[in-house]
């Protein structure tokens, strides 16, 4: 669904993505793990088209975006549904038109069914009833949940997940995390998540992929990053303080 091929990006001289290759299948859960500042929401924004890259490739369905114009970058994006690291809701509209901002800017439908549509997306989250509530009305899981509500609301082929379980704690993470599985079940999307919750990425992928310095520098099935020895994945799932990752830098 997803092959992207030596992407290279600096900023001010600093290189943060260094010919990364990866392949993300379709219709399976794709996890990015690494430490932090190597290049993981860099990456996310690169595949949604927000970053040019100073060289490489992402086809995504053999479409190279790297070279699109705004306006054939678009048409890309309406096949993606967004869950940024803080859900993204606008504080000024309730929960109810955040779900539904998608349908208004693409002209989705009537009020009624707009309407409709919204009370559905909520209900498949667990949150039905809360469309008049305010996002400061609501917890951070909460936020979250509405946020992957928006994401589904023009039923997407691609769903990207930017660290979902950020500052939630482990009973509302994992419940987070319980609710990605179910609707990329449900929807068969091709999903990526860029996370630090390890136990949630074994539970979520089919597939990971450790960056670091810029670079994939392993990936696999979650068995084999369990199982593995390499000097970098061990230190990093098991969170080590010794080992190659410098915590200092």
């Amino acid at each position: 669904m997803i092959k992207i091929r030596a992407l290279t990006k600096s900023f001010k001289g600093q290189k943060v993505l260094d010919s990364l290759d990866l392949d993300i299948e379709k219709g399976k859960t794709t996890v990015v793990i690494g430490p932090s500042g190597t290049g993981k929401s860099v990456l996310l924004k690169h595949i949604m088209g927000l970053i040019r890259p100073d060289s490489g490739s992402i086809f995504i369905e053999d479409q190279d975006i790297t070279v699109m114009r705004e306006i054939e970058l678009n048409e890309v994006r309406k096949h993606f549904g967004v869950c940024f690291q803080d859900a993204a809701l606008f504080d000024s509209m309730d929960v109810g038109d955040n779900v539904g901002f998608p349908f208004t800017i693409h002209g989705h439908a009537t009020r009624d069914q707009v309407s409709q549509d919204v009370k559905d997306l909520l209900k498949e989250v667990g949150l039905s009833g809360i469309e008049m509530k305010m996002p400061s009305q609501i917890s951070g899981g909460m936020r979250k949940r509405v946020g992957i509500a928006r994401a589904l609301a023009m039923k997407p082929r691609i769903l990207l997940f930017d660290e979902p379980t950020s500052g939630l704690d482990p009973v509302m993470a994992n419940a987070i995390n319980v609710l990605i599985k179910k609707v990329q079940q449900k929807t068969g999307a091709t999903s990526l998540v860029i996370s630090h919750d390890i136990e949630g990425s074994f539970f979520l992928a089919d597939h990971m992929a450790m960056i670091y310095q810029g670079r994939i520098v392993f990936q696999g099935p979650p068995d084999v990053f369990r199982e593995t020895e390499d000097p970098l994945v061990h230190q990093f799932i098991r969170g080590l303080v010794e080992g190659p990752i410098n915590p200092v830098d």
